[in-house]
């Protein structure tokens, strides 16, 4: 898993940014990231299956719960809900567990790719902010 911190702002080359600028900055970068890996995701995908991650992206307990229901009846038995369960140290029938648990399941089951599509964003989007870097901190290009 990556993180959007002080150590990806080393790794692109920005550490010399303004405090006041790197928590925006992130953020900024973090949604982008969600844009275009949600864009490269949903290449491909029928209206139905965008309808329904959209519901549970959306935390809609009806769409949620049947998904689980039918894809995952006994979620609990799952090593990766437990894995999250552990991790946020919420109990088994926590709805915001359940959510975030429904939508990486999704993922697995209809973008298995999903993990690298994500990683390969993050990269190109890192190469970018790496050739725009002296612009964005306001220095002249190196000659």
């Amino acid at each position: 898993m990556f993180q959007l911190d002080d150590k990806f702002l080393q790794d692109i080359g920005l550490a010399d940014l303004p405090d006041e600028q790197k928590k925006p900055f992130l953020q900024h970068i973090y949604e982008q990231l969600e844009y275009q890996v949600g864009m490269r995701l949903s290449e491909g995908m029928s209206d139905e299956q965008l309808e329904e991650f959209e519901g549970i992206i959306d935390r809609k307990p009806e769409v949620v719960n049947a998904w689980l229901q039918a894809k995952v009846p006994q979620l609990e038995a799952d090593p990766l809900f437990a894995k999250m369960q552990e991790s946020t140290g919420l109990v088994a029938d926590n709805f915001d567990l359940k959510a975030e648990y429904a939508a990486t399941k999704w993922l697995e089951v209809n973008r298995p790719d999903y993990r690298n599509v994500v990683a390969q964003t993050l990269e190109a989007l890192k190469q970018e902010v790496i050739s725009n870097r002296d612009a964005i901190l306001g220095t002249p290009p190196a000659a």
